[in-house]
């Protein structure tokens, strides 16, 4: 695939129409075409997290100022987050959240699995409604849905993008 016809620049393309001014983010590979999007684009201000946390906090300030925020993660980012998500269903702050699944198919790092695994069923039980894309073409409609879903509803929202998706990932071994 190439980048001209990779998922992000559609991704990207909705954060534009949906008005998502701040895009919060720890650096992750998967994510990193969307990420290089929105620091390139003036418009939208692009917050670097030391932990994904911090980015439900920035949502809800985000939120109370007037203004909409998308937060960007790997799995493993879901269990830092855990106590921070129960706000968002009892203040009524929408938040998609676009999250990497890792410890799934072909992973290679077993301290990735125990998140990766829980990481839906942690999110659904904080109050989250997740949509999953398994295949390349359903990231894009999933994140459509989950903006949409987010900010109609003032529900925070999670689109999991399986490792298929993004490849697995190696490290010389």
């Amino acid at each position: 695939m190439t980048l001209e016809n990779h998922w992000s620049n559609t991704v990207f393309n909705l954060i534009c129409e949906q008005d998502i001014s701040i895009v919060s983010f720890v650096p992750d590979a998967g994510l990193s075409q969307l990420i290089d999007l929105c620091v390139a684009y003036e418009s939208i201000q692009t917050v670097r997290l030391t932990s994904e946390e911090e980015g439900v906090a920035l949502a809800m300030g985000t939120w109370l100022g007037g203004k909409k925020s998308l937060l960007l993660m790997q799995s493993s980012g879901v269990g830092n987050c855990i106590n921070m998500l129960s706000m968002l269903n009892t203040c009524q702050v929408p938040l998609p959240m676009m999250v990497t699944m890792r410890g799934d198919w072909g992973e290679f790092n077993p301290w990735q699995v125990p998140m990766g695994q829980g990481t839906e069923n942690v999110l659904k039980e904080m109050g989250v409604t997740t949509f999953r894309a398994q295949e390349n073409d359903e990231v894009a409609k999933c994140a459509e849905g989950a903006i949409r879903f987010a900010f109609n509803t003032y529900r925070p929202t999670a689109v999991l993008i399986d490792q298929r998706v993004l490849g697995a990932k190696t490290f010389g071994r």
